[in-house]
């Protein structure tokens, strides 16, 4: 078996406990790994450096291609800018990928989901690009280029593929955003019919798509799409299977690769430990996937997919009484 570097991001809040569970569940696979742990958003600033994104963190992703990374803290309408944004940019992780999928033992409205929302991750609005052109009146400008619309369109072309999915749907709003959202469609287009066209493909108005989303989500696989809708629809969709807590995510450049969970850090929870980190563990066996460590990655998936259809160990979110560290422990133990 091959040795790992891999980079941790303990984070904020209920970071640190999450974070440590998931470690735990990962390393109990017998994955040959060494962790490098650094820091991020709220604490990075508590123990002394001038930004939530010390380069130091940035620097051993770069060297180490891939990390783990808890929820971390963002100031909100001031302060610094986004730990994830920033994290984004500076390593060119330009694919968002979170899978959505019904869980046994979490009860929703919903059966039988199945969907992967793929999310251009450094463009559109959250470019970040704004301006007070005069009191009281500030724009932001929505970025779209020929090469990030085309590399996103192919990166989820090509996911679909590996994954033997059936159908992508580009979500847009081209009708009045016509040069940035029709630039999306265009090279989503151009893909599809010079390099995928054995992938079935149909294009949705976003508003519309939102309402058909809800009356049946089983109608929808891949859905591709560009930065603010992407964030949008991907909390929406979890939604739909449980919330936060049950989803993974996975922002992926051409260079490196961060895991997150994808939920907030809690800290109304923190140092209380109950805590879910299944997200974090799931994002970790998506982190086992990318690093070709297959095998270990279904490990753990068919050991928190046996602990939640038992309902006997579930924290409290998910309606149970177990502490973060037992839900873990049981995941452990389903896979010996």
């Amino acid at each position: 078996m091959a040795k790992h570097t891999i980079v941790l991001i303990p984070g904020d809040g209920i970071g640190p406990e999450v974070s440590s569970a998931a470690k735990k569940v990962i390393e109990a696979t017998g994955l040959s790994v060494d962790w490098v742990e650094l820091l991020a958003g709220a604490t990075a600033l508590e123990q002394g450096h001038d930004n939530v994104l010390p380069e130091r963190t940035v620097a051993a992703i770069k060297a180490h291609k891939v990390a783990l990374k808890g929820p971390v803290t963002t100031p909100v309408g001031k302060g610094f800018k986004s730990v994830n944004v920033q994290l984004r940019q500076k390593l060119n992780l330009y694919a968002a990928i979170r899978p959505v999928r019904s869980m046994a033992g979490i009860k929703t409205r919903y059966e039988n989901v199945d969907l992967v929302i793929v999310r251009e991750n450094t463009e559109g609005l959250y470019s970040g690009i704004e301006n007070e052109v005069a009191p009281g009146v500030v724009t932001s400008t929505k970025v779209a280029t020929e090469l990030g619309c085309t590399r996103i369109a192919r990166y989820a072309f090509r996911y679909a593929t590996r994954r033997h999915r059936r159908k992508i749907t580009v979500f847009h709003k081209a009708n009045i955003m016509k040069l940035t959202d029709g630039l999306f469609l265009k090279c989503a287009q151009r893909i599809q019919d010079e390099e995928y066209p054995n992938i079935e493909y149909e294009e949705v108005i976003i508003d519309a798509g939102c309402m058909k989303l809800v009356q049946d989500p089983t109608r929808f696989d891949v859905m591709l799409m560009e930065n603010l809708y992407g964030d949008l629809m991907s909390d929406l969709c979890a939604g739909l299977v449980g919330g936060l807590g049950v989803t993974p995510g996975a922002n992926i450049g051409d260079d490196a690769a961060v895991f997150e969970a994808v939920h907030g850090s809690a800290p109304d929870l923190a140092g209380r430990g109950i805590a879910n980190p299944l997200a974090l563990i799931m994002s970790g066996v998506m982190m086992l996937n990318h690093i070709h460590e297959e095998p270990l990655a279904a490990k753990i998936k068919t050991a928190y997919d046996a602990v939640l259809s038992e309902g006997k160990t579930l924290t409290r979110d998910l309606g149970g009484t177990a502490g973060t560290n037992e839900f873990a422990d049981a995941i452990i133990a389903k896979m010996k």
